[in-house]
């Protein structure tokens, strides 16, 4: 007896002293049920605050296998709410070992709720016992297919993928909470059991230089691009030539990062590649825009240069075509407006490799930006030493050389603002949960390689082109605007195809002070003739049409204070109607998700100032009509489509009166008035009152 007793006193220590911990630790896991409360990511947000992605609630469908009373029963219940498979529901109930296994993450409160119903009907109710929910959370992108590749997708874990949810990860991923609760031996909770809720902690935000409002705008011209040319992919950067700042950016196709199709891991690889930054491609004549710019600072040639063109130069016994048979005698400044090919063979030979090498260099060229975004390439530049004439002539127009779009606007951007090189960047600022700012970026001078007075004559020039040269297509009546077309070659398989090309424009405005710098590239398109200037150029004029007004760049006074007549344009296609307002002189903002005007603001016959703007509503359904009175929202500040969506919202019309933001409206903010009323707005750009 006394050594039976000594052995349960040993026994007892040792599991007292020796194992005390672990087991102490099985017991606890034993009569409780712990879950992950999983943490909201932080926002990505546009440079107003506009959300671009965020974190929604969700559930996950959990089954305690040792709670179920009828395998098949539930299985058929749950699988066609689920959206999963009888079989895959089935196997997990087999799992009578363990306490809790997992259904289904990422569950929608429509979903759960029909759930919960059934677990109340008295048909269903005993073949959903041992279901339970615990809170998930899941990524949404309020916009759909909206700078998809830039903003990422996150997996089903909500850890960031790519873009910058990628990027950002450590930024944007909060801290996880938990939630413990005591239950019996099968895993039920007990009725009075003690519960620790740990709360999770949300992450910090990410705030960007993107404007949702020209982003708007540019996603809806690179559609209308894609599809008018027929391309196999079109891109677009708006740029601020002055800070850097990336107000646009868009890529054709995308996908909807609501709903990527995962099921081809091959296709959704190549959809979220950031192509404006990671491929680059022969810019063609864009480049000549540097060439000049060289050429004029280090004193080559003045803007009264005379060149002849006879339609071809040979260079180290290489023939080197113009596109037109002979241009005759010109001078620089013809010859950029003509895009003739041997006045800038004849530039880039001048200047000797190693002065049209320090430009490039000075431009950025052969390294990257250093935007914060993943992939980028440094571009192809040949080596110095390696450079032969020939190879030199071909750079002077835009071939021998490869560059990002991203690269080539930065470079270009430079050549107008003054001369200074600008570090491109999309993150503005950092934010925590509170709204309190972690970090900033703020616009940064990488280099100066042109003089003021080189980009002021470069302005002219490009001013020059686009009033009496090859970029008619993109100039925008009421306003100065610069640029430059490009027709590049396409190499595949590393021969140059002959059939078709890359089409891009350049534009910038306004030339007298420019603000934003806008380049297109169309890839391959599969129209009869795909120069850059009849498949970029317009689409870069649609774009600057409603984006200057938006940025309240003011029109030229020639084009102010003559009237035109409002044509009606209900019914038309958005793009019948911006053609028909365009010839009038007026420019459109619009409203809604639809195709085809349903509505229209000033009505046809109306008196409105040249350069003024007509709201084209598009919604496919008019909404209902309100059966109580509405209270009249305040729009004064806001733009025209800010003023138009917030009288929308309440079920009232917008007769708009002028151009900028609003300075007044009629009925006021505040009173009360019949759903359905028109509302009259005044706008006015700021500073064009007489002081």
């Amino acid at each position: 007896m006394s050594l039976l007793f000594m052995l349960v006193a040993l026994r007892i220590g040792y599991l007292t002293l020796v194992r005390g911990e672990e087991l102490t630790l099985r017991g606890v896991r034993q009569w409780t049920r712990e879950g992950v409360v999983t943490a909201h990511r932080g926002e990505i947000q546009d440079r107003n605050g506009q959300t671009l992605s965020m974190s929604a609630t969700a559930y996950i469908v959990t089954l305690n296998p040792k709670m179920v009373k009828d395998a098949n029963a539930l299985a058929k219940a749950l699988a066609p709410v689920l959206q999963v498979t009888e079989e895959s529901i089935l196997q997990k109930a087999g799992k009578t070992g363990l306490a809790s296994v997992i259904l289904k993450r990422q569950v929608s409160r429509q979903t759960v709720d029909s759930i919960r119903q059934m677990m109340q009907d008295e048909k269903t109710a005993s073949a959903l016992y041992g279901i339970s929910f615990d809170e998930d959370v899941r990524r949404w992108y309020p916009k759909g297919a909206f700078l998809s590749q830039v903003l990422g997708l996150v997996n089903v874990d909500s850890v960031g993928q790519s873009g910058l949810e990628l990027l950002y990860e450590d930024v944007l991923r909060g801290t996880p909470g938990s939630l413990r609760t005591e239950s019996d031996a099968r895993g039920r909770l007990l009725p009075d059991g003690k519960t620790v809720y740990v709360p999770a902690r949300t992450g910090n935000s990410v705030r960007l230089t993107i404007d949702a409002t020209l982003q708007g705008i540019v996603e809806k011209a690179m559609r209308e691009c894609m599809e008018v040319n027929n391309a196999s992919r079109v891109q677009c950067i708006m740029m601020d030539v002055n800070t850097g700042e990336i107000l646009a950016l868009c890529m054709k196709p995308d996908y909807d990062p609501n709903d990527p199709p995962r099921n081809d891991s091959e296709l959704l690889q190549e959809l979220m590649r950031i192509t404006a930054v990671t491929d680059v491609y022969e810019p063609g004549s864009t480049f000549k825009i540097l060439t000049c710019a060289a050429a004029l600072d280090c004193g080559a040639a003045n803007i009264h240069s005379p060149f002849t063109c006879t339609g071809s130069v040979y260079v180290d016994g290489d023939r080197i075509r113009c596109w037109k048979n002979s241009h005759g005698h010109q001078t620089l400044k013809d010859g950029l407006a003509n895009s003739c090919n041997p006045v800038f063979v004849n530039l880039a030979l001048r200047m000797g490799k190693e002065t049209l090498y320090k430009y490039l260099t000075a431009f950025g060229l052969g390294r990257k930006t250093g935007i914060e975004l993943t992939g980028e390439s440094a571009g192809l530049l040949i080596g110095q030493k390696y450079v032969k004439d020939v190879d030199l002539a071909r750079i002077g127009f835009g071939q021998s050389v490869a560059v990002t779009p991203l690269q080539l606007i930065c470079a270009a951007g430079s050549v107008v603002n003054g001369g200074r090189l600008m570090k491109p960047y999309i993150v503005k600022e950092t934010l925590d949960e509170a709204g309190n700012v972690l970090s900033s970026t703020r616009p940064e001078v990488v280099s100066v390689p042109i003089t003021e007075e080189t980009s002021r004559i470069m302005r002219e020039l490009l001013l020059n082109v686009v009033d009496n040269g090859g970029g008619k297509n993109g100039a925008v009546s009421g306003y100065q605007v610069g640029g430059k077309t490009g027709t590049a070659q396409v190499y595949k398989n590393g021969r140059v195809v002959s059939d078709v090309h890359i089409g891009s424009f350049i534009g910038f405005a306004p030339m007298d002070a420019p603000q934003v710098a806008v380049l297109v590239t169309v890839h391959e398109a599969q129209v009869p003739v795909d120069y850059g200037s009849t498949t970029a150029a317009p689409f870069a004029r649609q774009i600057l049409e409603e984006a200057l007004p938006y940025l309240r760049v003011r029109r030229t006074e020639s084009d102010e204070n003559v009237k035109t007549q409002v044509p009606d344009v209900v019914g038309m296609s958005l793009t019948e109607a911006k053609t028909a307002l365009n010839k009038a002189g007026l420019y459109a903002e619009t409203d809604g998700e639809g195709n085809t005007v349903t509505a229209q603001s000033p009505y046809a016959g109306a008196s409105l100032l040249t350069g003024g703007q007509v709201m084209l509503y598009t919604y496919e359904k008019t909404p209902a009509t309100a059966e109580e009175m509405v209270l009249v929202p305040d729009v004064t500040g806001c733009s025209i489509v800010e003023a138009g969506r917030l009288l929308r919202l309440r079920g009232l019309e917008m007769n708009l009166q002028g151009s900028g933001l609003a300075i007044s409206q009629y009925p006021s903010a505040g009173t009360y008035t019949e759903p359905g009323k028109n509302v009259t707005v005044t706008f006015e750009l700021p500073g064009s009152t007489e002081e």
